[in-house]
Formats: structure tokens, sequence, C-alpha cells
């Protein structure tokens, strides 16, 4: 009799595991740290402000105006190869700079010609080009390439977070959109604002606030925000406080750390060269204000879009000289591409390009001795880098230098005075000498990763080695030799320090590669240089800037004593006998010293916030009292904005920041900002004329106006106004308009006898409009 056996069927797993799966799958995509990084900065840009429209009709505009178009060219311009291409968000921003370079050259002959959206030719001839010929079509295609492991991604995407925390901490919650909030805005936004209003209407440019004196500033960052005013109908107010640096700082961040990846060889030693510099600092083993010594430019900048600006054109600069010297400049198109972005350098930021020179003429003294014959490419490159930095100087700015001169260790004798309290003050030549020496050796510390070269000298012979070092070695001198009253020989530093830092990366991952460290102990070390740093700081406890009746010796007291400890260290490593041990000793001792500079020092930083500032030390300049903030500006600047042509000019009796009339702060720009018209003298602070009085000693913001007599009919026209001076305002000087503050006493006295001789046209709060007949 046959039986039957019966079977189960195994039992099913709850359907979860799918979705667990494609949960886990979105997680270790790579467009995740991307687009978290896009949300948040949305979310960040609408919470202070930014309408929904606004931010997306710009984020279109960045898309389809800015990035494709440059990604389009960059693939027909360039094989992959020749910058070491790998990923989509590094050929998305090289893509973006390229646009953002060809959009400001494009715009600026848009607006010469009197037509400001031909500015939109450039992207319109880009896809036609791609679309109608068969050999372009390919480029619409993304070309295969390696993808970048998952935590880089995440890496690059908490860097640029990072720098969005340090924007809305030190910038958007104090920079509002919107009246009175506005007006006590960091003191140079209003001067940003009006260049971006003289852009949209004139090409060429003057400085607005001071009708006919010559804009001698690098501008081009204007002309592409009014580029995108225009094409986007987004007011130029929110393209600078909230809309245009993210995209420029997100490019700017995977630029650099395409450079870092380039010289250093690896995604390991490009992190560590980009979180150098983004924590950039040198080591301050103070307690109390982070001044002094121990401050610079940063290498970006919301309040300054120029610095930021020069930065992003300046990366895709250095990336394609590197490529152009590793090839020996075989590629035609390549030296293209330098073009461009030299010549969009020259007007974006160009004290990037005399350092840039500097390197490149040592590379090519190393190539001419090493081979015994011209190094024609780099004297090429430096020819063309040349040629721009003196287009610039003496074509562009007409030869101005901005009070910028031959000033030896001017910053150091300011440090000194910021450093013991006394600013201003005439230290000792022993107490220059002193701190130089200690400014120099706090470089040293910063960038010390730079010794690890020294295990494989040739690496000095490189030649993308040679350039930043090169490049690195003239920014200092600069900054060294030349003198400002508000310390813009620093520009020169901001310019090149992150290439400084990205060789200090190369020594570093060459030290610990040699010594076949693993990265739990190069972590100990890095952790033991930030313990020794706080310990040091905490141990001699020396405030800055120094209490009254400290000698300044006070100041080198705890440098001594890290001194001691490193010679101490180094002495035990000479001990040591075995060579394997040796190699591991120095290389944890060379990342050690490292650490001590700006991973203790970014420490400081933090701590410094919450150390009580004392009375009088010197914290930037002071903001506007919300009490001396007028009524009613914003509506009587828009009005006269939508009912006074582009060309005609306005007189207005506000000279002064509010608050500051005694002595008169010029930096007042707030009717040319938001009428984006010309005004006859309003705030002449940072014009040439006025920098060019300056003299050591004196408040560039305090000197008096040099015209004497425009000054006195401009100013009668609003305290006792009569017909014989508004015909000669108008006669003159062309003046058509008057914004009259009227708060003064001695306006609202005259305001009666202004209405009998002007047509009062608008009244908003403490401000009025008048047309003169």
């Amino acid at each position: 009799m046959e039986t039957r056996m019966e079977t189960t069927s195994p039992v099913r797993p709850p359907a979860a595991a799918p979705v667990a799966d494609a949960a886990g799958s979105a997680l270790r995509s790579p467009w995740l740290p991307a687009a978290t990084t896009a949300s948040l900065t949305a979310m960040v840009l609408l919470r202070f402000g930014v309408s929904p429209r606004d931010l997306l009709v710009f984020s279109a505009y960045a898309v389809v105006c800015l990035a494709v178009p440059g990604v389009l060219l960059i693939r027909a311009l360039l094989p992959g190869h020749l910058l070491h291409l790998r990923t989509a968000a590094e050929e998305a921003a090289l893509g973006l700079a390229l646009g953002y370079a060809l959009e400001t050259l494009a715009y600026v002959a848009a607006r010469a010609a009197g037509l400001p959206l031909l500015v939109l030719a450039w992207p319109a001839t880009v896809y036609a080009l791609h679309l109608a010929r068969p050999s372009l079509r390919g480029h619409w295609r993304r070309p295969p390439r390696r993808p970048a492991p998952l935590w880089w991604s995440w890496a690059l995407a908490l860097t640029m977070l990072y720098l969005l925390a340090l924007a809305v901490a030190t910038f958007l919650r104090s920079n509002a959109l919107t009246w009175p909030g506005l007006a006590v805005s960091d003191a140079d936004m209003p001067y940003h604002l009006a260049l971006i209003g003289e852009l949209r209407h004139h090409v060429p440019p003057i400085s607005p606030m001071v009708a006919g004196e010559p804009l001698s500033y690098h501008w081009f960052v204007y002309a592409h925000f009014a580029a995108a005013s225009w094409i986007t109908g987004v007011e130029p107010l929110v393209l600078l406080f909230r809309l245009g640096m993210p995209p420029m700082m997100a490019a700017l961040v995977v630029l650099l750390a395409m450079v870092g990846r380039r010289v250093t060889g690896s995604y390991a030693g490009a992190l560590v060269a980009l979180t150098g510099t983004v924590l950039m600092t040198a080591p301050n083993l103070y307690r109390g204000a982070n001044i002094g010594t121990f401050t610079w430019r940063g290498f970006q900048s919301w309040t300054s879009p120029s610095q930021t600006f020069g930065a992003l054109l300046f990366a895709p600069l250095v990336l394609v000289a590197i490529g152009l010297l590793r090839s020996r400049g075989r590629d035609p198109r390549a030296w293209l591409l330098y073009g461009v972005f030299c010549v969009a350098v020259m007007g974006a930021k160009a004290t990037h390009l005399p350092p840039l020179a500097a390197g490149l003429a040592l590379v090519a003294a190393a190539r001419a001795i090493r081979s015994r014959r011209p190094p024609w490419p780099e004297l090429a490159m430096l020819g063309v880098t040349v040629a721009c930095a003196a287009y610039a100087q003496f074509v562009l700015f007409g030869g101005a230098r901005l009070a910028m001169g031959v000033d030896p260790l001017s910053l150091l004798r300011r440090a000194w005075g910021e450093l013991t309290g006394h600013p201003g003050a005439v230290p000792p030549a022993a107490s220059v000498a002193g701190i130089t020496a200690l400014y120099l050796a706090c470089l040293a510390v910063t960038w010390g990763g730079v010794l690890g070269l020294c295990h494989r000298p040739r690496l000095f012979l490189r030649p993308d080695v040679t350039l930043l070092l090169g490049t690195g070695a003239a920014s200092v001198g600069a900054v060294l030799l030349l003198g400002h009253p508000a310390a813009g020989q620093l520009y020169f530093f901001g310019a090149a320090y992150p290439y400084l830092m990205i060789v200090a990366a190369r020594g570093l991952v060459t030290a610990v590669r040699r010594a076949a460290l693993p990265a739990r102990t190069v972590a100990y070390a890095a952790c033991a240089g930030v313990v020794c740093a706080n310990l040091v700081r905490l141990l001699c406890d020396v405030r800055s800037p120094l209490p009254a009746g400290q000698p300044d010796g006070v100041l080198y007291r705890p440098y001594v004593v890290l001194a001691v400890v490193a010679v101490t260290a180094v002495a035990v490593v000479f001990r040591l006998r075995r060579a394997r041990r040796r190699a591991g000793a120095w290389a944890c001792l060379l990342v050690a010293f490292c650490a001590v500079g700006w991973p203790a020092a970014w420490t400081a930083r933090a701590l410094s916030v919450v150390d009580p500032v004392p009375p009088g030390t010197p914290t930037g300049v002071p903001p506007v009292a919300a009490g001396a903030v007028p009524r009613g500006l914003v509506p009587a600047a828009r009005w006269l904005r939508a009912h006074a042509a582009p060309d005609d000019l306005v007189a207005t009796n506000a000279h002064c920041r509010w608050g500051y009339a005694d002595p008169c702060d010029t930096r007042q720009f707030w009717v040319s900002a938001l009428t984006e018209r010309r005004v006859l003298a309003e705030g002449w602070a940072y014009t040439e004329t006025n920098q060019r009085r300056w003299r050591p000693g004196e408040a560039v913001e305090n000197l008096p106006f040099w015209d004497a007599e425009r000054l006195r009919l401009n100013d009668l026209a609003f305290t006792t106004p009569s017909a014989e001076g508004m015909r000669l305002l108008r006669d003159r000087y062309g003046v058509r308009w008057l914004m009259a503050d009227e708060r003064p006493a001695t306006a609202s006295a005259g305001a009666a006898a202004l209405g009998r001789v002007a047509a009062l046209r608008f009244r908003s709060g403490d401000y009025a409009v008048y047309r003169l007949p």
C-alpha cells in the first residue's frame, strides 16, 4: 500500500525585507549627500526670508544658465584625464565655475551694448550647438567615471553644511532683508549692493556713491549679480544677502578638494587639505579675544563677495595650470580654458594673479635648470598671467592703489598694538622683530606638514608642488611687505593659503605612508597635539589683549613653553635606534605638531566666543544703533528707482553712518544702494581719491570730502534751499532729484523752503523725494 508524504512549503519572510533593502540602498545612494545639502540649504534660506518663488527661479537659473552649459563646454574642451575628473560633483563644480566666468564676460559686453538680457545668448548658443552638431550631441550623456567613495561625498556635504552653519551664526542672523533690521547690517553690505545697482545700468561702471569717481575695485562679481537679477527678476538685495553665496561656496569646496586630491594623490589627503583650509587659523595660545597676529582674511566670506568669487574662479585656474604643467601644454583646448579663467580672475579678484605668477616663475626656473632648455609652456602661462595682472592694474583699475603701498611689517606693528591693548601706538623695533618672529613661527606650525616632503625631496621639484609653494611664499611676502589702512594686504594671503595647506597635506600623507602608520595612531597623535596646545594655553594663562601694566614680553611665554615641549620631543625621537620606529615617531610628531595649528587653534577660536571681551578691544566696525535708523528710506528709495531714469543724478544730505556723525564715518551708501542711481556725494570712504589722500595714523573713513565747493552746494540745497542753489546743482553737476533725510534740525527747518524751489514727489517716514525744476 503506497503512502503519500505531505510536504509543507517553507514559511516566507515578511514583506518588510524588500522595504529594508530599499531603505538601505537609498542610504547608500551617492546622490543622498548632495540632496541632503541642497535640502538643508533651501530650508535655511527660506527660514531667513527668501520666498519660495525666488528660491525656485534662482535654482533653475543656476542650473540652466550656468551649470549645464558650463558642463557641456567642459566636456567639449577638455578630456577628463587632463583634470582627473572622476565624479559628477567635480564636473558640475567646474562647469558652474566656467558658467560664472562666461556669464560675467558676456554680461559686460551685453550691458555695454545697452541690451542686458543679451547675456542669455551664451547659454543659448551652447545649447544650440550641442543640439545641432552631431559631433557634440554625445556630450549630453555623462561619460562613465568611477564613483567616489560614499564617505568622501558625505565629507564634502558636511563641509558645506559647516560653512552654512557658520554663515547662520555670523551673517544670516544679523543681516536682515527688511527694514529696520537691514540698516544694522555689516557696514560693507550697502557698498556691495550699490555696486550691483551700478552694474545693472552702466558698463563701464563708476563709483555710484560719488558721481564721476572711477570704480577702482574688483567688480566682476557685481556684474554676475546684475546679470542674475536681470534674468531672474530677483531683487539684488536678496541675491547679495541670501541666494548668491551658497552655490559659489559649494562649487569652491568641491574645486579645492579636487586640487587637493590631484596634488596629494588620495581622497584622505584631500580631506586633510580641505579641512585645514576651512578651519584655517594660526596657533593661538592666548585666552580672550582672537585678535592680532592670529587673524587673516578667509578664502570665502559672505561680507566680501569679491573674495569668494575670486577664489571660486582661481581654483579652476590652478587646476588647469597643473594639468598644463603635467602635460607640457600639449592640449590647445586647455590653453583656451586657462585664458578664460585668467581673464575672469583678472576682474574678479586680481590679487590672486601676482602670487600665481610668482609660482609659475619658480616652476619655469626649476624646469630650465633641470632641462637646460627654455621652458616654453611655463613661460607662456607666466606671460598670460602677468599680462592679465598688468591689464587689471593699469587699465581696468586705472593704476589705482586704494591706499596700498610698500610698508614693510605694517601688519605686525598693527598686531602688536592690538595684542598689547595699544592700537595705533608705535612699537619699539625689538617688539616688531619679536612679533614678526612669532608670526612666522605660527605660520611654520600651521603649514608644518610641508616638512614631510623631506622624506622624498624630489617631490619639491614636482611642478604642482613647486607651483603651490611659490604661490604661497609670494603671498606671505606680500603680506609682510605691503601696508593698507584696513589690512587689505591680507587678501593676498587669502588667495594662496588654501594651496599651501594642500602642500602641507601632501607632506603629511608622505610621512604617514612612509611610516605605515594606522589611522588610529594618526588620530591619537592629532589629539595629543590639540591637548598639548590647550594645556599650554591654560597653564600659561596669557590673555589678549594684555591687561594694563603687563610688559609685551608676556606674549611670548606660551610659545616658548610650546617650543621647549617640541624640542624635547625631537630629542627623544633622535635617541630612537631602530629606523622603522624612528620613522613612525617622526610621523607622529609631525602630525601632533601640525595639530597644534588649525585643529587646536579652531578650538581656541570657539572658546574665545565665551570669553568676555575687555572694553576698548577692537572688534571690527561698530554697528548702527537701532535708535539711529531712519524711517521710510526703503519706500522712498524704491519709489525713486521706479520713477528716475538710470542716468539721473541724485543729491542727498546723508553722508555719515547713522549715529557716527562726529567724527563723520563716511561709509554711508544706502541711498545709492537702494535707489540704484548715482549720487552727487553720499559716502566717499572707499573712493580712489579719498584713499589716495590717506596717511598713516589717520582713519580713512573720517577724512573730509576733497571737493569742498561741491559738498557746500549739495548741503545748502537741504539747509538753506534757494532757486539759485537748485540751478547750480542742475546745470553744473546734472542733479535731477533730491533725497532728503528730514531728521536733522537744519534739514527739517529747510523742508518748507525746499518745497517752494523743488517739487515734492514722494514722502515716507523721515525721507522725502524732490524733483528739481
